[in-house]
């Protein structure tokens, strides 16, 4: 039951990045502009939400220029976690001790 909750989350986090990545595409080849109120305040939202998900891990890579790594990276943390983390620690809390 707790596992399945943090799966929900982890997959709604991963969407909230995802949307947030391809806003930042189309907002830096000016798609879509921040003067529409409506797309600066999805945009800082959005903004609001992943930021303290990325600082550490900026921290850690190097400076790409442009270009940010820190969603993939944290895609990729992301199903690591849902995908192998969690199967594996419910199986490892469910199985009888020995």
């Amino acid at each position: 039951m707790l596992f399945g909750i943090v799966q929900i989350l982890l997959n709604v986090l991963w969407w909230i990045i995802v949307i947030q990545a391809v806003l930042s595409i189309l907002i830096s080849f000016n798609v879509i502009n921040t003067y529409n109120d409506f797309v600066s305040s999805l945009w800082r939202g959005l903004n609001t939400l992943t930021e303290p998900i990325y600082r550490p891990i900026r921290r850690i890579l190097p400076d790409t220029g442009p270009m940010d790594f820190a969603p993939f990276v944290v895609l990729i943390l992301i199903a690591i976690i849902n995908y192998a983390v969690i199967p594996n620690l419910a199986v490892a809390l469910s199985s009888p001790s020995v």
